[in-house]
C-alpha cells in the first residue's frame, strides 16, 4: 500500500521521535474483516508489524478458533508508533495519526471493522456518528453502518491484551469471535 512509506516516514508527533519502526498493518489489503487495536508495544516497534506479542499471540489463538489466520484479514492500529513505556495514546498523538487509518479503511474498503479494546472503540464509534459506549458494554454487539460503497459492520471487541490480566476475558473473546466468525 502506498500509504504505508507515508506512516513509515511520518512526524506528525513527537512519537516519531523515540520509535524504532512506525506500524502501519499488515494482511491482506481486500480483506473482508479488519481489527484496528490502540497502538504498538515493543514488540511492533522492534519488528515493525502489528500484534507480535503476547497480545499477537492470543489474537493469533482467537482467529485460528474460527478457522481464520492473519492472511485473511488486515490488522493495524489507531496510533501507528509506540507511546513510551506503553502509555496510553494522548488525544493529540491520536488526532495525528487518525487520518492514516481513515485513509486504511477507505482503501482496503472491509465488511467488517473490529475495534479492539477502548480507544479504537472510542475512535470508530465517534468516527461513524454511533455514540462513546464501554467497550464491556458493547464488546461483540454489531453496529451498521450505510456508506457508499456498502454497508459496514462495527463488532467492538476486548484487546486481547486483557487476557493477561484477566484471564477470565479469554472465554468472552472466543465466545465473540464465534459471533464474529457467524456474523462476519
Amino acid at each position: 500500500m502506498e500509504l504505508d512509506e507515508e506512516i513509515l516516514n511520518c512526524t506528525r508527533c513527537q512519537l516519531s521521535e523515540k520509535r524504532t519502526n512506525a506500524v502501519p498493518g499488515a494482511g491482506d489489503e481486500n480483506a473482508n474483516i479488519m481489527f484496528v487495536g490502540e497502538a504498538p508495544g515493543r514488540n511492533e516497534d522492534e519488528q515493525g508489524l502489528p500484534f507480535v506479542g503476547r497480545a499477537g499471540s492470543v489474537l493469533d489463538e482467537l482467529l485460528e478458533s474460527i478457522d481464520f489466520s492473519r492472511e485473511d484479514v488486515y490488522i493495524t492500529n489507531v496510533v501507528k508508533c509506540r507511546p513510551s513505556k506503553n502509555r496510553d495514546p494522548t488525544l493529540k498523538e491520536i488526532k495525528a495519526c487518525s487520518p492514516y487509518l481513515d485513509q486504511q479503511i477507505k482503501e482496503i474498503d472491509p465488511e467488517v471493522l473490529v475495534p479492539l479494546g477502548r480507544f479504537a472503540t472510542e475512535y470508530l464509534l465517534e468516527k461513524y456518528n454511533l455514540g462513546n459506549e464501554k467497550i464491556s458494554r458493547v464488546h461483540g454487539k454489531r453496529f451498521q453502518v450505510n456508506r457508499l460503497s456498502g454497508s459496514l459492520s462495527i463488532i467492538p471487541m476486548f484487546h486481547p491484551a486483557v487476557v493477561a490480566y484477566d484471564p477470565s476475558k479469554k472465554d468472552v473473546l472466543l465466545e465473540d469471535f464465534k459471533e464474529l466468525r457467524d456474523r462476519g
